[in-house]
């Protein structure tokens, strides 16, 4: 999975830094979609079972998958349900397309929607429509959701959908609060695209957001919506940007909260079951148990790791600097594991990078001469912010190597230049598309 391992072990802390690519590998394959779908569900008796749940297959079935895993998925659903198949889509990130024998399949723009986003929301809803009493509708949600399915409000146009999100991932927001404001901007997200669904919907669900909320993955296509039009206007004014964002955003959320525009779906839907199948949790559970196969002590620090990546970085920095000098709180040799999401707030000049990158880069200082130590932060789905790099690995020799360059780490971080620090340090690691999307895994390994 990891192309350039041999670059990454060709000097410094090579036995901790193989470790660590080994529990990311194994995480990461079995966090596999295709894999989590055919160990949730099964098909038998003219029945689907879903996590111990039956539901009777009467009459045609219909899938709608959305994300970066919806291909996988797909083919896994095709794998169970052959010809009772009548009619799919599936709308994923451009690379990551597979073949499917019974679903179309539709490439489309992330983390900025296009056209194609619309495309394909547009035939989800055709779908939809098609569902009739006795039918069931499998709808398969991954991480990335919210960008490659998109249907603007009535008076908003693509540009200003783009324009509204491309500031608010620039703004240093938490995925939820991303989603608050896309989903009182759309016609499909916050539960609005099951609605008018007459019959059965079964949502599996591979989440990429922190605490697993239902509402917040993929912008909640098939749950019900907590957030307002007033969460999205504070939303907007909290990170300075409301005056920034397109003014048909601006007057469709003012319209809303004087009650004039479509709330979002405020109760549950006695048709629509949904079911959380694979989440950072469980990736953090896959890598502690490749820890311990290969004998080494591990603890899972948290599954819900966010803030600003390069503080996350000098935290977990430290965490390894207190183990490694004083064996507290745990005894070395320690493998530490961490899941969650990471966010870089831009405010000035912006470099080349993502969170995982920051986040290690961010942590080499402070492990500096600790010989036997290294940190790798790597998002699941192969690519870390806009780059072409899952993430980044740092040991005990990184920032000494950097220095010798004539390369000043803190200033790296200022300009959010991580990438270009971690290359020269042979510290970037390539998987290239994973298929999955499931937070961010951060490995700390601390040597004896």
């Amino acid at each position: 999975m990891i192309k350039n391992r041999n670059e990454i072990l060709s000097f410094g802390d090579v036995k901790a830094k193989d470790i660590a690519l080994k529990i990311a590998e194994y995480a990461i394959a079995k966090a596999d979609p295709y894999r989590v779908v055919k160990e949730s569900v099964r098909v038998e008796d003219g029945s689907i079972i879903v996590e111990g749940n039956t539901f009777e297959l009467g009459g045609e079935v219909y899938v709608v998958a959305i994300g970066k895993a919806s291909c996988p998925m797909a083919k896994a659903v095709e794998d169970l349900l052959e010809d009772r198949i009548g009619d799919g889509i599936a709308v994923t990130k451009y690379g990551y397309s597979m073949p499917l024998s019974r679903i179309e399949v539709i490439e489309a723009g992330h983390p900025i929607p296009d056209e194609n986003s619309v495309r394909g929301a547009e035939r989800a809803l055709k779908i939809a429509k098609k569902v009739g009493r006795e039918d069931l509708l499998i709808v398969l949600v991954s991480g990335g959701g919210s960008a490659l399915f998109v249907m603007p409000e009535d008076g908003i146009g693509l540009e200003d959908k783009i324009r509204t999100n491309e500031l608010l991932l620039k703004s240093g927001a938490k995925i939820h609060e991303i989603n608050t404001v896309r989903k009182h901007i759309s016609k499909v997200k916050g539960g609005k695209f099951v609605k008018g669904v007459k019959g059965t919907v079964l949502s599996l669900i591979i989440s990429d957001v922190v605490g697993d909320n239902l509402e917040v993955i993929a912008s909640g296509i098939t749950a019900r919506d907590p957030t307002t039009f007033e969460d999205a206007h504070r939303i907007l004014k909290l990170y300075s940007i409301w005056n920034e964002i397109p003014e048909s955003v601006r007057r469709h959320i003012e319209l809303g909260m004087r009650g004039l525009k479509e709330e979002t779906l405020k109760e549950d839907l006695k048709n629509v079951h949904n079911f959380l199948i694979c989440s950072s949790k469980k990736v953090c559970e896959f890598a502690l148990e490749k820890a311990e196969k290969l004998g080494y002590p591990a603890h899972i620090v948290t599954s819900t790791l966010e803030g600003e990546a390069r503080h996350a970085g000098t935290v977990i920095a430290s965490m390894v600097q207190e183990i490694w000098k004083n064996d507290r709180p745990f005894k070395k040799p320690s493998v530490l594991i961490f899941g969650g999401e990471t966010t870089v707030t831009i405010a000035g000049k912006a470099g080349k990078g993502g969170p995982n990158q920051e986040l290690a880069l961010s942590s080499a200082k402070k492990i500096s001469k600790l010989r036997g130590c290294c940190i790798a932060s790597i998002d699941t789905d192969g690519t870390d912010g806009p780059t072409e790099v899952a993430g980044g690995i740092v040991d005990s020799y990184t920032a000494e190597l950097l220095e010798s360059k004539k390369i000043d780490i803190d200033e790296y971080l200022v300009d959010h230049n991580a990438y270009e620090a971690l290359k020269i340090a042979k510290g970037l690691i390539y998987t290239g598309a994973t298929m999955t999307n499931v937070n961010s895994l951060v490995i700390a390994v601390i040597l004896a």
